[in-house]
C-alpha cells in the first residue's frame, strides 16, 4: 500500500492530514487495515463469487453449469497483501500490453523483476509503468506502444514493484 505522502500525492491532496482522514474512513469500510507495524494492508476487494467451471472462447460447446467451487477475487489475484496495492493508470504508452487508461492494475512490491516484466518504476523523479529489459548492466523501461520511446536511465531507477494484473470494468 502507499505510504501518506504517496496518498496525499496519488489524491492530489496538499496535506498528509487529509491522506490521513482518507485512510481513517478506508478502515471504517474495511477497505483498508493496519498490520502490527501500523503499515496499511489492503481489505477484502470482494466477497467471494461461485466458480461454475470454464467457457469456450472458441468454438461455441454445449453449456453445462455446475458450481465448481467458490473463489475470491483477492485470493486469485493478491498472493502477498502486505505488498500489494491498486494504481488507476492513465497514458497509453502499455496499450499493446492490453493495459488501457481507466484500467487498474495490481503491483507487488519487494519482487525482484525479470526481463519481460511489468515494472512500477520511478526513473530519474519521475514515475511510469513499463516493461522491464535489462541486457547485460543495461536496464531499459519499454513502452507497449509504438508512438513512445524506450527509456535508459540518466541518474536513477528504483523498481518499486511488479504488475501482476490488470482489471478492467466494462
Amino acid at each position: 500500500m502507499p505510504n501518506y505522502r504517496e496518498i496525499m500525492s496519488l489524491a492530489g491532496y496538499k496535506s498528509k492530514n487529509a491522506a490521513y482522514k482518507l485512510v481513517q474512513k478506508l478502515i471504517a469500510f474495511g477497505v483498508i487495515s493496519k498490520d502490527a507495524s501500523g503499515y496499511l494492508i489492503p481489505g477484502a476487494l470482494s466477497r467471494s463469487a461461485a466458480l461454475l467451471g470454464t467457457v469456450e472462447a472458441g468454438f461455441p460447446s454445449p453449456a453445462e453449469e455446475e458450481l465448481a467451487d467458490t473463489m475470491s477475487i483477492d485470493e486469485y489475484l493478491i498472493k502477498n497483501k502486505e505488498a500489494t496495492f491498486i494504481l488507476k493508470v492513465s497514458g497509453d504508452s502499455m496499450k499493446d500490453a492490453g493495459i488501457l487508461p481507466g484500467d487498474m492494475v495490481i503491483a507487488e512490491r519487494g519482487v525482484t523483476p525479470k526481463n519481460g516484466d511489468i515494472v512500477i518504476a520511478e526513473v530519474d523523479h519521475e514515475w511510469t509503468m513499463k516493461r522491464f529489459r535489462k541486457n547485460g548492466n543495461k536496464i531499459f523501461l519499454m513502452p507497449e506502444n509504438k508512438r513512445y520511446r524506450a527509456i535508459e536511465p540518466k541518474e536513477e531507477l528504483k523498481i518499486a514493484a511488479v504488475v501482476k494484473a490488470v482489471i478492467r470494468k466494462y
